[in-house]
């Protein structure tokens, strides 16, 4: 399967947008197929500002309806006391609420920007994906995540080398209660740290008064 013969046979989609690397081009390749494709962005407070705002900038420059959905994730014990298989729960919350929204406005179709380079016994989001019906177009085509680089600058689309970026709750150990403050803390200094130019790095949450910086080559 190519992603012009999926969109042309699923030529009406509502597509989980984050504005990274993935699922931007994936929404650029459904308009370009000729596609009716619904971005829909759930804002948590799981991201940080600057990915909703490049959601909205890449929506823009490809002249893209996008949805943005205020979610309170935190008030999902099951996700606030940050168990082990926490992003399953959050997975399926955030599809299930996005699925409500795009059913409303009348598109059943779900996809998202799984690639082939993700592998499901890491993710146990990619558990829920299945439960929900939620398709993923780049996986099923075969195309990875140096290939989605690849098309995407031949594209000119600006997400093509931006660095990997997992939501802010992976910078919390696992049972540590999740807090609101908690997150803020680590995007602020993570915020500092773009600021003084750097790009792939994390900032770990070890206790109530320590970080740990990691920086990536």
């Amino acid at each position: 399967m190519t992603l012009e013969s999926f969109f042309k046979e699923n030529p009406l989609v509502a597509l989980g947008f984050s504005g990274g690397v993935d699922s931007s081009y994936l929404l650029y390749a459904g308009l370009r197929y000729g596609a009716k494709v619904k971005a829909y962005f759930v804002k948590t407070q799981f991201q940080p500002e600057f990915e909703l705002r490049d959601a909205l900038k890449l929506a823009e420059q490809i002249g893209a309806e996008i949805t943005v959905i205020e979610k309170n994730i935190l008030g999902n014990e099951k996700i606030a006391s940050n168990p082990d298989n926490r992003c399953y729960f959050c997975k399926k919350d955030i599809f299930e609420t996005l699925r409500s929204q795009s059913q409303s406005d009348g598109i059943k179709l779900i996809i998202d920007g799984t690639n082939a380079s993700d592998s499901a016994d890491d993710r146990p989001g990619m558990k829920a994906l299945h439960e929900l019906s939620v398709r993923s177009p780049l996986r099923e085509c075969g195309i990875d995540k140096s290939e989605v680089r690849r098309l995407s600058q031949e594209a000119g689309l600006f997400t093509w080398n931006k660095p990997a970026y997992a939501c802010l709750a992976t910078r919390i150990l696992n049972n540590r209660y999740i807090t609101k403050e908690l997150l803020q803390k680590v995007e602020k200094v993570e915020g500092a740290l773009f600021t003084a130019g750097f790009s792939d790095f994390r900032a770990r949450v070890l206790d109530e008064k320590t970080m740990r910086l990691e920086f990536y080559e």
